[in-house]
C-alpha cells in the first residue's frame, strides 16, 4: 500500500480499507479470491527483474541451517528466562502499540540468551560456553586451512565482541566493522587486500553498500523473522564480480526462539511469493499475531 500510494494514487485510496480488503483476507486465507483480484490490480504497475535472470554468469549460491544443540546448562538458564518472558509478553499483547517496546525488548533477550548466556549477565554465567562460537571457530580454521575468505554477521554487536575474543584466543586475524568504527575505508580495504581472511561484520554496519566478492562463505549468527536482512547481507559477495560458488551457512540454536524465528520467515516468504508469482521477501512489520506464534508452545 505505501508503494502504490506514491507510483499510483487512489489505486488503494483508504489504508484501512485496504487492509480490510487485501491484507488480512490474504493473510489469513480466509478469502484465496482477493489474492488473485488483488495481483490483476498491481500487475500494469510492476516490472520486477530477479538478480539471477540479470546477472546469469553468476556463480551458484548454496545456503545451509546448522542446527546446535544448546549446552545444559545454556539451555536450563534459556528455559528460565522464556518462562518468565513469555508470561509477561502473554499479558501485554492485548494493546500491541502501547507495549510494543517492552515487548520486543523481550524478544531481543531471547534472542541474545540464544547466542550465549554471557550477553543477559556475564559474570553469572561467565562458565557458560556459547555453542554457536564454538561451531563457528571449528569452521573458520577449517576454511582458512583450505584458503578461504569468510564474513560473519550478526545483528548483536556484544555477540560480535565474544567472537573477537575467541578470533584473539586463537591468534586468527580479522577485521571488524560496527556502526562505531571511524577507519572503515581502511577496515574493508585490509579484507580486499588479502591481510585478514575473515571479516566480521555487524548488519546494521555492513548489511548493505559493501561489495566483497573477495569472499566465499558467509555466516549469519542469527536469524530474524525479515529475510530481507538476511538477502542483503548475503549479496555483499554473492553480486557482479564474485567468481566463486557463495556458501551461506545460518546458525540456529535448537530449542529456542530461533526455531520459531526461522517458521516465521518462512511463512512470510511465501506470503510474498503468493502476491508477486516469484520468491522474494516480505517486510511488513512484526504484529501482535506473529508475536503469539513466537510463543505458542504447539507449533
Amino acid at each position: 500500500w505505501s508503494i502504490l500510494s506514491i507510483v499510483a494514487p487512489g489505486l488503494f485510496a483508504v489504508r484501512e480499507q485496504f487492509k480490510d480488503g487485501y491484507q488480512r483476507p490474504i493473510e489469513t486465507g480466509d478469502k484465496p479470491e482477493q489474492l488473485q483480484r488483488l495481483k490483476r490490480r498491481i500487475r500494469p504497475f510492476m516490472l520486477r527483474r530477479l538478480k539471477e535472470d540479470v546477472l546469469q554468469e553468476l556463480p551458484p549460491r548454496i545456503e545451509q541451517v546448522v542446527n546446535l544443540d544448546l549446552d545444559p546448562s545454556h539451555q536450563k538458564v534459556y528455559d528460565l528466562y522464556l518462562s518468565r518472558e513469555r508470561q509477561k509478553i502473554m499479558g501485554l499483547l492485548d494493546d500491541f502499540k502501547k507495549n510494543r517496546f517492552t515487548i520486543l525488548r523481550s524478544l531481543v533477550i531471547l534472542r541474545m540468551l540464544s547466542l550465549s548466556a554471557i550477553l543477559v549477565d556475564s559474570e553469572k554465567y561467565s562458565d557458560i560456553q556459547s555453542v554457536k562460537i564454538e561451531a563457528l571457530m571449528e569452521f573458520v580454521e577449517e576454511l582458512l586451512s583450505e584458503n578461504h575468505k569468510a564474513i560473519i554477521f550478526s545483528q548483536f554487536t556484544s555477540f560480535l565482541t565474544l567472537i573477537k575474543n575467541a578470533f584473539n584466543n586463537k591468534n586468527i586475524a580479522f577485521s571488524y566493522l560496527d556502526g562505531k568504527t571511524r577507519n572503515r575505508a581502511e577496515v574493508i580495504n585490509q579484507f580486499k587486500n588479502g591481510e585478514t581472511s575473515v571479516f566480521i561484520i555487524s548488519l546494521k554496519a555492513g548489511g548493505v553498500g559493501l561489495n566483497l566478492v573477495e569472499a566465499d562463505y558467509c555466516f549469519l549468527m542469527d536469524p530474524w523473522w525479515n529475510p530481507a536482512v538476511e538477502q542483503q547481507a548475503i549479496d555483499r559477495m554473492h553480486r557482479i564480480g564474485q567468481s566463486k560458488p557463495v556458501n551461506v551457512y545460518r546458525f540456529v540454536s535448537n530449542g529456542t526462539i530461533e526455531e520459531k524465528v526461522m517458521q516465521l520467515k518462512e511463512r512470510k516468504s511465501k506470503l510474498f511469493h503468493s502476491v508477486m508469482d516469484e520468491d522474494a521477501t516480505f517486510s511488513k512489520a512484526i504484529s501482535a499475531e506473529d508475536i503469539k506464534g513466537l510463543f505458542d508452545e504447539s507449533k
